[in-house]
């Protein structure tokens, strides 16, 4: 089974960074895989830049906006899988259950997790999934918003309930909530 991390933080506090970073302390072929679907031009050449700095370090990339399980499987070769993030995974689920005309459940986002939990257990090396706090603010003023907390919220609990490690990052600064890095970083020696 692999080791798994969940770096969680709100906006721009430098989880991603961090998870980057953690990444590339582990030894081994790194894989990110990309929740976020490029809807503009803005996001387009956000999406660019982070390609290009990633494959100067030699990441590779896979684009999976909504089979994250299958996206985990297909890391075959890879000791370290970077995720990000699980808060667009849940935004993706709930627009493509939209499209079809059905509504996502804080049980069906339970499900979900369990799938990407159990792809992880069927894989060595280490998995770390990013995702953003969203329940430390203000709640939210219409439906959809509160209804999206409430799922991304399930699935932080599912997938850190499921992992090694799981940090918060604020300023940049990590505080470890569970586990150790020292064990994950050097897991796979």
């Amino acid at each position: 089974m692999a080791n798994i991390a969940l770096i969680t933080g709100g906006c721009r506090s430098g989880k991603s960074l961090y998870a980057q970073r953690l990444a590339e302390l582990i030894p081994g072929r790194r894989v990110y895989v990309a929740t976020c679907p490029v809807l503009d031009d803005e996001m387009s050449e956000r999406v660019r830049r982070h390609r290009q700095d990633r494959a100067a370090k030699q990441w590779d990339t896979i684009e999976e906006p909504v089979k994250l399980h299958e996206a985990i499987r297909s890391a075959d070769g890879h000791q370290v899988v970077l995720v990000d993030c699980l808060t667009l995974w849940v935004n993706n689920l709930m627009y493509q259950a939209e499209q079809a005309g059905r509504d996502v459940s804080e049980e069906n986002v339970a499900e979900r997790c369990a799938e990407v939990l159990a792809a992880a257990s069927e894989r060595a090396g280490t998995i770390i999934f990013v995702t953003n706090e969203v329940g430390m603010g203000i709640v939210p003023e219409n439906k959809l918003a509160r209804r999206y907390r409430d799922l991304a919220g399930r699935c932080n609990q599912v997938i850190a309930a499921g992992a090694d490690l799981v940090a918060l990052v604020s300023c940049g600064i990590p505080l470890f909530l569970k586990g150790s890095i020292h064990e994950l970083t050097t897991a796979n020696d």
